[in-house]
C-alpha cells in the first residue's frame, strides 16, 4: 500500500508512512497489516482497536490526571479507553477504593497496593469488557466518590457529550453526579465524533483534561472552561 500510494502520489514512501502515522495519531485512521484503513467518525470500534488509537496522546493525559489522585482516593471510572489508561497511570498508588463497570481499568490496578475494586454484577459485554445493565448503574448510585474519571465517544461542537447507547450516558452522568470532583479524559480526536446517544455536557465536568486543542471550531467553547481546562500539551 505505502508504495503503491508513493507511485501515485509521485513522493517517497518515507513521506507517505509519515503522513499515514500523522492520521493515525489524529484517529483518522487505524493501521492495518501492510497498510491503514479510514475510521467512520460514527463508527464504534473494537476496544482492542480503539486501545491503539492515540497512545501517547492517552498517556499524557493519563500522567497528568494521576498527579491529582492522593493516595487513599475513591474512584469513579466510566467505560472507555482512556480512563482505563489512567487508571493504569494510577497502579502505584496505595489504598484507592475503585468503582467501575470498566473491567479493562479494573485489571490495570488489580495489583496496585492494598486496593479495593467494585465491580457490578451482570453480563460482561465482550469484545470490551465493560458490563451495561441495572446493577452497574445502582452500583454508581450507591456510592460518592472523591473523584469520577470518565470520558465519552464523542463531543459535538455546542459542547453536547455523545455515547452509542443510553445507558453509557446514564451511568456516565450517575458517576459524575455523586463524585466530589468529576474530570473529564478526551484526546482531541473525540471532538467533532458523533454517537447517537446523549447526555451531559463538556462544561458540567469540575476538570477537562486533554492533550491538544482540536481546532477553531472548538475555542468558543473551550474559553468557557477558564481554568477547569487543562491542554496537558501547553507549555511542556
Amino acid at each position: 500500500m505505502v508504495d503503491e500510494l508513493a507511485e501515485l502520489l509521485r513522493v517517497s514512501a518515507h513521506t507517505v508512512r509519515r503522513d499515514i502515522n500523522a492520521l493515525c495519531e489524529q484517529g483518522k485512521l487505524r493501521r492495518l497489516h501492510g497498510g491503514a484503513a479510514f475510521i467512520e467518525g460514527s463508527l464504534n470500534l473494537p476496544y482492542s482497536a480503539r486501545s491503539s488509537l492515540n497512545v501517547a496522546a492517552k498517556q499524557q493525559i493519563a500522567a497528568h490526571v494521576a498527579h491529582l489522585i492522593p493516595d487513599g482516593a475513591t474512584l469513579f471510572f466510566s467505560i472507555g479507553t482512556t480512563p482505563a489508561v489512567v487508571a493504569a497511570a494510577l497502579a502505584e498508588r496505595e489504598g484507592l477504593t475503585v468503582i467501575t463497570n470498566n473491567l479493562n481499568a479494573a485489571m490495570a490496578l488489580s495489583e496496585a497496593p492494598d486496593a479495593r475494586i467494585i465491580l457490578p454484577g451482570g453480563e460482561l459485554r465482550l469484545p470490551d469488557r465493560d458490563i451495561l445493565g441495572p446493577q452497574a448503574l445502582e452500583m454508581f448510585t450507591a456510592y460518592r466518590a472523591d473523584f469520577a474519571i470518565f470520558g465519552a465517544a464523542g463531543i459535538d461542537s455546542d459542547g453536547a457529550l455523545m455515547d452509542f447507547n443510553a445507558p453509557e450516558v446514564r451511568m456516565r452522568q450517575t458517576a459524575r453526579n455523586n463524585a466530589r470532583q468529576s474530570v473529564l479524559v478526551a484526546d482531541r480526536s473525540k471532538f467533532g465524533r458523533l454517537a447517537p446517544a446523549v447526555g451531559g455536557h463538556l462544561g458540567e465536568a469540575d476538570m477537562v483534561v486533554i492533550e491538544a486543542r482540536p481546532g477553531a471550531a472548538f475555542e468558543a467553547i473551550l474559553d468557557q472552561l477558564g481554568d477547569r481546562l487543562v491542554v496537558t500539551g501547553e507549555g511542556a
